[in-house]
């Protein structure tokens, strides 16, 4: 884990890539709680046997949100900023999903620090985290994560 402090420190990781971090299991269990959670019970994530029958690869798919829900997850192995009274996730952009994550895949992230400039109280610290997926050379997901860091 990449350790950042100060938090001036910030505009130093520039530049700087973090990771990859461990691998996640993404399976049909996790699929289908965010299901219920969500509501989004398309057959592509949580009817097995039809994708037996239907989907490439026989097994069902992880819902897209779900994988970017998985930040929340995957990042905070990779660095931590000390010395702040708090972080707020301000946002995403440029977010895309390139590839599935069928069930039972495995998937990491990497983190590359893009741009951090003041913001009132602190500074706002853009990084690109890219998901990847076990055995796959095309990521599943790509996004611009901003987050505000105050003193």
């Amino acid at each position: 884990m990449l350790i950042i402090e100060p938090p001036s420190r910030l505009a130093d990781m520039v530049g700087t890539t973090v990771g990859p971090g461990e691998w996640l299991t993404v399976d049909q269990r996790m699929i289908d709680a965010f299901a219920e959670l969500t509501g989004d019970r398309q057959w592509i994530h949580v009817d097995t046997k039809r994708a037996a029958r239907e989907m490439p690869g026989g097994k069902t798919i992880a819902h897209g949100f779900l994988v970017l829900a998985l930040l929340g997850r995957l990042m905070p192995p990779l660095y931590d900023v000390r010395g702040t009274s708090r972080v707020l996730n301000y946002g995403s952009d440029r977010l895309r999903f390139l590839n599935v994550v069928s069930a039972g895949a495995r998937v990491r992230a990497t983190i590359a620090f893009k741009a951090v400039e003041p913001a009132p109280g602190g500074r706002k610290c853009v990084t690109e985290t890219t998901i990847e997926v076990e055995g796959q050379t095309k990521p599943a997901l790509v996004a611009e994560s901003i987050f505000l860091y105050f003193d």
